[in-house]
């Protein structure tokens, strides 16, 4: 730490000295004509016989590594697109610009012009014939060796982690690529994309415990978004019969591998489908989304190898149940036998929470992890699912589903309910629910209620987690590697 310290001051000192003689260690106004990618482009039209290449370019990046030799120097530096060699003679750039470049030091920015020279090894190089400096660091890079490996570290200092580390670089990329190819698979079906309030009265959409801020000028308190669900059904009702958003929520719940208390969704209504029709469009949608940006739809995620194209398992929850958690069919109406199971299990359940609760907290110990390939589970119990539609048949379960891939959620989705009256009755047992304790359960929204007794047309909608998607997708075990910036407690 200490040797770090003396670093710093000593690049500080420098920094200062420098300022001191009148250069300016910050100028702005350098343009750039070419990325690293641009010349890469251009090197591979030239042939195996040319040694050098007199086109000129104007290009600018980092300080990655310098190599001096007296009056010369290579160095590497890299741009948004790439990372290159420079070489740099004190008789081409000139005496004054050589002698600061001397002083310079990895983690600057340079802005290099010349021509393109092969050097004994093979590799093309730029001649530097101009170069200025564009930007003094003063806090030392991680050693290139090691890099940045610690991940708390990491974390923290995301903008370290992305100069050190390629393929934390890489893996955004893939993330942004992930969300455009959602984008336009939704736009190339004729859905809109829109905006809805992230400061809401009322939070609604999930059952999860909000984030409260308030508005001085109304003097009134607000809640961050938990989903933008009914807001977007607000829309349908208005006759956006399509409609999608790519939304950040917030949820007032614990950080793990899975979850951050602030994160990236879509959602997506469309009138006129059930169901089962989303459970088809989610196939199309995944397969799609893995071709293009993994070019296969086939993935690997944590040694297990997943198959993202095709038609996916489809089993109801009761079944999931019995075939997949081992649970006796008979006791799954008893909740008594229920809970004995579930601390006979390790399951951590509350004996306030009604049947339906136990029977989904059981799901998630029992089979939830043991669901490696794409699955669809259905038929939810109509208590745990406040705004789905009931099955016609079986009035008492819903035709609700939640895609699972890896042994975890990925997508809810269901057949809204657009029955005003049924839905005042469903807020009003999560009601009932809030004040035994529930501090997740749903508000009543009779706003909303309002809307649904204009009409709202036969409607399906779903979310799907990016955070999770992008984890699926670029192999990552933890959420907090596809989050730029993960929530974390404060240094000690």
């Amino acid at each position: 730490m200490d040797d770090a310290k003396d670093l710093l001051s000593k690049r500080k000192q420098k920094a200062a000295e420098i300022n001191a003689e009148g250069i300016n260690l910050f100028p702005n106004g350098f343009v750039v004509n070419h990325t690293i990618k641009d010349i890469d482009k251009h090197i591979n039209g030239l042939t195996e016989e040319q040694h050098e290449d007199a086109t000129e370019f104007t290009v600018a990046g980092r300080m990655m590594a310098i190599n001096r030799f007296g009056k010369s120097a290579f160095i590497r530096f890299k741009d948004r697109s790439g990372l290159m060699q420079a070489y740099v003679r004190k008789d081409k750039v000139g005496d004054s610009v050589y002698q600061l470049f001397k002083r310079l030091d990895v983690g600057d920015f340079v802005g290099i012009t010349g021509s393109l020279f092969r050097t004994k090894t093979g590799e093309w190089t730029i001649l530097a014939m101009q170069l200025e400096l564009l930007c003094k660091s003063t806090r030392p890079l991680p050693e290139k060796f090691h890099g940045l490996k610690d991940p708390e570290k990491r974390y923290r200092q995301r903008y370290i982690d992305l100069i050190m580390n390629p393929d934390v670089r890489e893996l955004f990329v893939k993330r942004s690529q992930i969300i455009q190819a959602l984008r336009s698979f939704f736009l190339a079906r004729d859905f809109l994309e829109v905006e809805t309030p992230m400061m809401q009265p009322i939070p609604g959409g999930a059952e999860a415990t909000p984030f409260v801020t308030h508005h001085n000028a109304l003097d009134m308190d607000l809640y961050l978004r938990i989903a933008p669900e009914l807001y977007l059904k607000r829309l349908v009702v208005g006759g956006f019969e399509r409609v999608f958003e790519i939304n950040r929520s917030f949820r007032n719940e614990g950080v793990s591998t899975q979850h951050n208390p602030e994160f990236t969704m879509l959602e997506f209504y469309q009138a006129y489908a059930t169901y089962e029709d989303l459970m088809a469009l989610t196939e199309q949608l995944f397969a799609e989304i893995a071709q293009k940006v993994n070019g296969s739809t086939t993935v690997t995620y944590q040694e297990n190898t997943i198959e993202l194209g095709g038609n996916w398992k489809r089993i109801s929850l009761f079944d999931a149940l019995e075939e997949i958690g081992g649970i006796d069919p008979s006791i799954l109406n008893d909740k008594s036998r229920l809970l004995e199971l579930a601390e006979s299990k390790g399951v951590a359940l509350t004996k306030t929470g009604r049947l339906g609760k136990v029977i989904t907290k059981l799901f998630d110990a029992l089979v939830e992890p043991k669901l490696i390939q794409p699955t669809f589970i259905t038929n939810y119990p109509a208590e745990v699912s406040p705004l789905s539609r009931r099955n016609d048949k079986y009035p008492e379960l819903t035709e609700r589903f939640e895609l699972f891939i890896a042994g975890r959620e990925i997508a809810n989705g269901f057949s809204e309910l657009n029955d005003p009256e049924d839905q005042r009755g469903r807020f009003q047992q999560q009601v009932e629910d809030r004040e035994a304790g529930d501090n997740e359960a749903h508000f009543m929204d009779n706003d909303y209620i309002e809307a649904l007794e204009y009409g709202m047309p036969p409607t399906a909608g779903q979310g799907i987690g990016i955070d999770r998607l992008a984890m699926l997708l670029t192999d990552s075990p933890s959420i907090r590697e596809v989050i730029l910036f993960p929530h974390m407690k404060p240094r000690a």
